[in-house]
């Protein structure tokens, strides 16, 4: 079963954009965005004994592919009706605990792979994903799935046509801290916010530039704030220093301002740094809420329910028109910092 849903229009050349009155309180609109938590509060609809079995290839065994690699391994509910046949690696590896290395035209050819994972760099997900596709297998990517909103949507559009399912993963999603965020904007007005991340460095040719290479930040957002307008964008560089900020002003369709800054050098902590201000109060950073526990493995979980058709097309059309509009955002800021001469 496929991501189906209707084409996502534009009004006034937005993509994405929805018509439905003001999402100034935050209860209004980015509900049916939040596939992911929705889904996790549905539970897992999953039998003690699966039917059959998705064969599965990991291509790249980074952190991301290694963390798939173990929870395919381990006796999970969505684990059991998957089956780790081996992983694709631009290194020769040979194996990597006990999980043998294949080649990628086997995986591409083999009937009994029906289902990859993408874990490799972002700049390759693209190729990957239109590979595995036109083989006839299931895709579940890392974020970003592409680094442009006009390859994601073909991409779609291919997936649907093949009758498969392409998965973009959004951990970030089913995070405590983003748990704990939604609870507290839920029937608020917001008056302003801005959200600032800080980490080391991210080579731009392998992850792509900082406003796909950050779109969980942006999707966090989205999520808690309905479908956004970009004000402007700005990217200061110091190449020899390794050091990037780049300065994001959105606002809601309700036109409350949003400010939404990543910056990378050598020795900056990983960090977010938030501030949300609503007509009946303030949130100002975020308390310790826990330790985000299988994460990876509750995007798996939602994965195997979207292979077993357990997801209702609006449900489906709704995670799309999110992801197609946050990557839609990514490009338009990617535009504003970087024009074409």
């Amino acid at each position: 079963m496929g991501p189906m849903g209707q084409e996502v229009g534009g009004e006034g050349g937005w993509p994405g954009r929805v018509s439905a009155g003001s999402l100034g309180r935050c209860h209004q609109g980015p509900e049916p965005l939040l596939l992911s938590s929705q889904l996790l509060q549905k539970g897992t609809k999953m039998n003690a004994e699966p039917e059959r079995k998705f064969g599965v290839v990991v291509v790249g065994i980074g952190r991301a592919g290694s963390v798939r690699i173990r929870d395919l391994r381990n006796p999970h509910a969505s684990s059991a009706y998957l089956n780790l046949i081996g992983f694709v690696s631009r290194r020769e590896l040979g194996s990597t605990d006990g999980v043998p290395q294949i080649p990628l035209e086997d995986a591409l050819s083999s009937q009994e792979v029906e289902v990859a994972y993408i874990c490799s760099e972002s700049s390759s997900h693209e190729d990957y994903i239109r590979q595995f596709l036109n083989a006839g297998k299931h895709v579940l990517v890392e974020y970003p799935m592409t680094l442009s909103w006009a390859a994601a949507k073909e991409l779609w559009a291919l997936a649907e046509q093949k009758g498969k399912v392409l998965h973009e993963e959004h951990v970030e999603l089913l995070m405590e801290e983003f748990a704990f965020l939604k609870k507290e904007v839920v029937g608020k007005d917001l008056l302003k916010g801005s959200l600032l991340f800080t980490a080391s460095p991210l080579e731009e040719e392998r992850f792509g530039f900082p406003a796909f290479s950050g779109i969980s930040r942006l999707t966090w957002l989205v999520s808690l704030f309905g479908e956004l307008s970009l004000v402007s964008a700005t990217l200061e560089e110091r190449k020899e220093d390794q050091y990037m900020k780049m300065t994001v002003c959105l606002e809601t369709e309700n036109k409350s301002p949003l400010m939404w800054t990543e910056e990378k050098a050598p020795g900056l902590k990983r960090n977010r740094h938030l501030s949300f201000h609503f007509k009946s109060g303030s949130l100002e950073n975020m308390p310790n809420v826990g330790v985000n526990k299988n994460i990876f493995l509750k995007d798996q979980n939602i994965f195997v329910q979207k292979l077993l058709g357990q997801f209702s097309g609006e449900e489906l059309a709704a995670e799309k028109k999110r992801i197609l509009h946050c990557l839609w955002l990514a490009g338009e800021i990617q535009k504003h910092c970087r024009p074409k001469k």
